[in-house]
């Protein structure tokens, strides 16, 4: 099942030269924003992945922007919670919303109080990490081959943790036995942390997670890691082959993040706010500071973004759909 990449339009990235002169245009031409400090809604408990990817860079957008950007957690429901507070706020883009691939997750699993394609405004992806493939050392695999024949052999004998139904983990190990036509058992959690606590411990054969979770276990060998879900290997482990070097192209998953305002802001006022995130990002420290840990910066137009949102949500959507899934 062809399935786009859930990190961005490669092409993007390789076109940051040119949005950042348009951006930096767009700010000289918009004085006015932002006037006073910015709210940063993160939608997310903190300590997590989300909360971790923007303290990483509010430094860098406070200092181009010349106001503070206050980071403001409110965890619960999906995100929901937060986009809901997000909605209620001014349409002055001085509130902005942190949203993740669980937005365009969500639609699939439960009726929502908004529309998650016309109620928000794209500003930005900011970045983007793959998900590894791990497994536990018991597990006689060392390749996605072997795996998938093991797995063949003996139907639902092995299974795989996630931080819950329609997590991230969740739909990448679904979209691995839909496209290797296999079956593994799903084991869910709360949260990502039991998961890889169980994994470690040998309750569970494998699971889907993302370079901060697991790779000190794989350099230290109390995991093996058998492929990166995205289309290039990654920084952290770039002796891991990719799921297409591995031969199972199309499973490509992993968490991207990005900034959205109100629907009703100023196309001028989103231009602005897309040059701070540009000109933050071009930042050669922080972009090696995260490479060196898994995760991709990104800068991209507004339409770039609104454009990978809805494709994400139609690839998650066949995703859910084929494989019956059902919200907590």
């Amino acid at each position: 099942m062809p399935c786009p990449s859930p990190a961005f339009p490669r092409a993007v990235a390789s076109a940051a030269g040119l949005i950042l002169a348009a951006s930096s245009l767009a700010l000289a031409q918009t004085p006015e924003f932002p006037v006073k400090p910015v709210r940063w809604i993160v939608p997310f408990a903190p300590g997590g992945s989300a909360d971790a990817v923007a303290r990483a860079i509010q430094p860098a957008l406070a200092e181009v922007s010349g106001q503070p950007w206050i980071i403001d957690n409110r965890g619960g429901a999906s995100g929901i919670i937060g986009s809901e507070l997000m909605l209620k706020a001014p349409p002055d883009g001085h509130t902005q919303l942190l949203i993740t691939t669980t937005h365009t997750i969500n639609p699939s699993l439960m009726k929502l109080p908004f529309d998650p394609v016309k109620d928000f405004a794209p500003v930005s992806l900011l970045m983007s990490q793959p998900n590894i493939l791990v497994v536990h050392p018991s597990v006689p695999a060392k390749s996605v081959k072997e795996l998938v024949a093991l797995a063949r052999a003996r139907p639902d004998a092995l299974s795989y943790g996630s931080a819950g139904n329609g997590s991230s983990p969740h739909l990448s190990g679904e979209l691995l036995k839909l496209v290797a036509n296999v079956r593994v058992t799903h084991v869910p959690y709360k949260s990502a942390g039991p998961a890889v606590g169980d994994l470690l411990g040998g309750h569970l054969s494998m699971m889907f997670a993302g370079p901060l979770a697991v790779e000190s276990f794989v350099k230290s060998g109390r995991l093996r890691a058998l492929a990166v879900a995205d289309s290039r290997r990654s920084a952290v482990v770039p002796e891991v082959p990719t799921m297409a070097e591995a031969g199972f192209a199309g499973v490509e998953t992993g968490t991207w993040f990005g900034l959205t305002v109100h629907p009703a802001t100023t196309r001028p006022i989103i231009a602005a706010a897309n040059g701070i995130v540009v000109r933050a990002l071009s930042s050669r420290d922080l972009r090696a500071k995260l490479a060196a840990i898994g995760v991709d910066t990104i800068a991209s137009t507004p339409e770039a973004f609104g454009t990978h949102i809805v494709a994400e949500i139609a690839k998650w959507s066949q995703v859910i759909k084929r494989s019956a899934i059902k919200a907590d």
